[in-house]
């Protein structure tokens, strides 16, 4: 069952992690990255769950997925202080996957 309910989620998952591991890589400048890391990337992830609120309903393993999933890019492209971002976007999936949720069935 459980199997079942990830594979249903890897297109989602997918997404994030090309939202968290390849968007970094047009960091050219502090500027690039505040506007990367603050508007691009908080808002992709927030459309990517209110789709996946809509087309699979309210599900908590995404958020979760999302926290785990950027955790590592906080070695990889960021300082060690950038670990609060996992929690953020976790919130921010969260919310999206609540949002689009309400809508699940509706359409």
């Amino acid at each position: 069952m459980m199997k079942k309910r990830l594979i249903a989620l890897a297109p989602y998952f997918i997404a994030l992690g090309i939202n968290f591991y390849l968007l970094p890589l047009l960091m050219r400048d502090t500027g690039a990255a505040m506007v990367l890391m603050l508007c691009v990337m908080p808002a992709a992830a927030f459309v990517t769950a209110v789709d996946c609120g809509v087309r699979r309903g309210f599900t908590p393993l995404l958020p979760l997925g999302a926290a785990v999933l950027f955790l590592p890019t906080v070695f990889i492209h960021y300082s060690a202080t950038a670990w609060v971002y996992s929690i953020a976007y976790g919130i921010v999936v969260l919310a999206g996957v609540g949002l689009g949720g309400l809508f699940y069935g509706k359409r």
